[in-house]
């Protein structure tokens, strides 16, 4: 089976990059064992206004057999020479996602150590395919991938072309353009949907494969008109782990509300101005912004750290990610949101197209869910949250102590959220209203300090307390801050 990845280029921006995100280079022939066959990755043509990666899949079809998934649709018991004779080495499926995945996993999740820069910029893309199942036809093809942003172009294949009147088989030729995709999410795109239209994978499918579709699925799949049969069908049809995926995408639907405005909350402003939505609420005699004051606690903090590499997670627009980069002590400062809107706009802030190299290798935006755990993020110094919490439901708030005290497990950790109690002290602001309309709960000290105990406790960190902003002798600060630092027996054993 055959596919072809083809980017165009101008001399600024030569169509050669293509190989730098795929992490193949375009004057090598490469080779990689699956556990069904031979990969092949190879360059057509290669020149800086036109660039084409093929991916060329042997499969090994008595392989197939003796692990019992040569069987026909869905594994099935089939005639008993549909064991030896199908369309598996032939036509795309799920054999072929996985072998993107594999053999393209750096590109895929968007990370190109020797170009920072390139994963988060769209390129005008072109992917072929030469012969597809499509268990629907061109109609669902086309409803699959256009809500996208590709265009689509799909040709039924003829069962026989010397006898027309036979009709048309189930395979066609697929090929999808886009000027404004990254390669990351073209492949992933191609990764999950490659097997829906099919309908068939040839491996059997287990709870594990509810994350890799959520991860896969990040900032499309929530929000897709077609978002229950893509579900249904790459999980086999498995009722239970379908009902679990759906339940887990409307969660990540609810946290991306609001997105109208571009993640219009608290740590996503609108760019024309250095205050977040609560601080609209502000008196105006404040000559510096709550916004500030927030990122100048944080900043203070991580120095006292002596943090180099810095996770923003929830990073929104970018602004902390803006402050971190014109600090030289932060070596390595990476941004994660889930919302790819608010890192596009993040991407722009920053201007990384046109960043300087050395500039560029200590930033890198990344999407992603704190929902779930992510190994992209461990081993780092420090991680921040800066009003971040307080946009998730209450039960989901586990899921996110285990993603980052649990799993990534940074040395120090910074949490900043509304206290709740200050909110009197802003006369615009109607009384048992949040500051902002996505907000699940604000949380009072009292709350906010049992809630950060607990989880220190419980994942081996120490805690500490600042206010941020005036600290009204009634009420308290506007914002309060936590500092988890990991104890020292901890950090030795990790």
């Amino acid at each position: 089976m055959f596919l072809t990845i083809s980017a165009t280029g101008t001399p600024e921006r030569p169509a050669t990059d293509l190989g730098y995100l795929l992490h193949k280079h375009p004057d090598n022939a490469q080779t990689f064992s699956t556990s069904y066959g031979t990969a092949h990755v190879l360059y057509p043509e290669a020149s800086a206004e036109r660039c084409t990666a093929a991916l060329l899949l042997e499969v090994d079809a008595v392989a197939l057999v003796r692990r019992g998934k040569g069987k026909g649709r869905g594994g099935a018991p089939d005639a008993a020479l549909a064991q030896y004779v199908n369309d598996r080495p032939y036509a795309a499926s799920s054999l072929l996602a996985v072998a993107l995945s594999a053999v393209f996993s750096s590109a895929m999740k968007g990370q190109c150590n020797a170009r920072p820069e390139l994963p988060a910029r769209p390129l005008p893309l072109r992917v072929e395919v030469p012969a597809l199942p499509a268990r629907g036809g061109a109609d669902l093809v086309r409803a699959l991938f256009e809500p996208l942003g590709w265009t689509v172009t799909v040709e039924a294949v003829a069962l026989d072309a010397e006898f027309p009147g036979w009709g048309d088989s189930r395979y066609v030729r697929l090929v999808l353009e886009s000027e404004r995709l990254t390669l990351s999410e073209a492949l992933r795109h191609l990764y999950v949907l490659l097997p829906v239209l099919d309908d068939a994978k040839h491996y059997w499918v287990s709870s594990d494969e509810v994350d890799k579709l959520l991860r896969a699925g990040d900032g499309w799949l929530p929000d897709h008109p077609e978002q229950k049969l893509i579900t249904s069908r790459y999980l086999s049809r498995r009722w239970s782990l379908t009902r679990e995926a759906m339940e887990r995408l409307e969660l990540v639907r609810l946290a991306e509300a609001d997105d109208s405005a571009v993640e219009e909350i608290d740590n996503a402003v609108a760019e024309e101005t250095e205050a977040d939505s609560e601080d609209a609420a502000e008196p105006e005699e404040k000559s510096v912004s709550l916004a500030v004051q927030r990122r100048d606690a944080i900043l203070a903090a991580l120095h006292a750290s002596g943090a180099a590499r810095v996770l923003d997670l929830g990073c929104g627009q970018g602004q902390l990610v803006q402050a971190l980069l014109k600090d030289t002590r932060f070596t390595e400062i990476v941004g994660v949101d889930v919302s790819m809107r608010a890192l596009t706009v993040a991407s722009r802030r920053l201007k990384l197209d046109r960043m300087g190299e050395r500039q560029a290798e200590r930033v890198k935006l990344m999407q992603g869910s704190l929902a779930y755990t992510d190994n992209r993020l461990k081993g780092y110094d420090a991680a921040v949250l800066s009003e971040v919490i307080e946009h998730l439901d209450l039960p989901r708030l586990p899921a996110l102590e285990y993603a980052v005290f649990g799993s990534a497990r940074p040395k120090t950790v910074l949490v900043t959220t509304p206290n709740v109690e200050y909110n009197v002290r802003w006369e615009t602001l109607p009384a048992g209203h949040s500051r902002h309309g996505d907000h699940r709960f604000e949380w009072t000290r009292e709350e906010f300090r049992a809630w950060a105990e607990r989880v220190a406790g419980r994942h081996g960190y120490g805690v500490e307390f600042t206010p941020v902003g005036p600290d009204d002798p009634e009420v308290g600060p506007p914002t309060q801050m936590a500092t988890f630092t990991m104890s020292a027996k901890e950090e030795k054993a990790a």
